[in-house]
């Protein structure tokens, strides 16, 4: 299943009254993985290929920065600001979409994974981001990145800058609109292929993807619990809290009538370790398992660790041969070259 679907077959949502700049080069093709199936003894995993998006080295965030970067250019933005941790795939695409629409930007980051190595500090996605023409504001770990972010701002704005400031992640409802979209996109191709997925399964982190889809699925009357996330940033608890708020505002957005349950979250911390941005022997060799069959690369920080979750959940029977999961490939890539000593 490598086409995108035809338009006929696509459920559409009404999002024409949001702001939008278009990112992507259309749908991203959802892919069997024969071998890797064959290796979990017949389950049948397919990929949703979201890493091919070509700006910027691709990833995730370029759905959530359709409708960002819209909105800032609709409200006459020149500059925008986002935060995020040293390696953000989120601070790198948002500074490849400002250069690709003519925005300064700048990047508040914080070094809130305790690596201290000269990969991670100056390469993977910070080298990426200098690259793209953004200003990085370096932050220790303990500091508030979002304060910050306003108050610089507030300094620009008394330039005479019209300045745009973006979440962690690009996770406001706005931004989760993306992957609301991204639910209409799967289901579409699904229908066209006369297939259904048992599981859709996805990193959490920022919590903006899983909600997106969660609430794109509740928009289009279908089953949200089709959706598991795997966290890699707070525990179980904070990320479903943050994950059903960020859904039901998302989901009101599309339809003021609609309401998301608490049910609906399905959050595992088992592949979280440690904490967010520190490797794990599973997520290593998850890397290391899509890599050596398929000739995929997952990063280390979301992806990796999400999909180590995916195959655990094979492994111990929780999927039966025969049943059909996805996983969403979030992209990432630049994260690998940062870690690369963990490899």
């Amino acid at each position: 299943m490598t086409q995108p679907t035809t338009l006929e077959s696509t459920p559409k949502l009404n999002l024409s009254k949001f702001a939008r700049h278009a990112l992507l080069e259309g749908p991203t093709p959802i892919q069997h993985l024969p071998r890797l199936s064959t290796h979990l003894g017949g389950v049948n995993v397919f990929v949703k290929r979201d890493d091919l998006n070509g700006l910027g080295g691709g990833g995730n965030k370029l759905r959530k920065l359709e409708f960002l970067i819209g909105e800032a250019l609709a409200a006459g933005a020149d500059t925008i600001i986002t935060v995020g941790a040293r390696q953000s795939n989120h601070a790198r695409l948002t500074a490849a979409a400002a250069a690709r629409v003519g925005l300064k930007c700048e990047l508040v980051l914080t070094r809130v994974v305790p690596r201290f190595d000269g990969d991670y500090i100056d390469n993977g996605n910070i080298l990426l981001d200098d690259l793209f023409g953004a200003r990085v504001h370096d932050l220790p770990g303990s500091a508030n990145s979002l304060q910050f972010a306003q108050e610089r701002a507030s300094e620009l704005r008394g330039q005479g800058r019209n300045v745009y400031v973006c979440p962690l992640g690009g996770s406001s409802p706005i931004g989760c609109l993306g992957y609301a979209d991204c639910a209409a996109e799967i289901v579409g191709q699904s229908r066209a292929e006369g297939l259904s997925f048992d599981r859709i399964v996805v990193p959490n982190g920022s919590g903006g993807m899983h909600a997106g889809l969660v609430a794109g699925l509740v928009a289009l009357g279908l089953n949200p619990s089709l959706v598991a996330g795997f966290t890699v940033y707070g525990n179980a608890e904070q990320a479903h809290a943050i994950t059903l708020d960020k859904a039901n505002q998302t989901v009101r957005l599309i339809d003021a009538n609609l309401s998301i349950d608490h049910d609906a979250i399905s959050i595992d911390e088992g592949q979280r370790g440690s904490g967010y941005g520190i490797p794990t022997d599973s997520m290593r060799a998850a890397v290391r398992l899509m890599a050596s069959t398929e000739g995929l690369l997952l990063d280390p920080v979301y992806g990796g660790k999400a999909f180590a979750g995916l195959v655990e959940s094979v492994t111990s029977g929780e999927h039966r041969p025969g049943q059909n999961v996805l996983f969403v490939m979030t992209g990432g890539l630049p994260g690998l070259f940062a870690y690369r000593s963990e490899f």
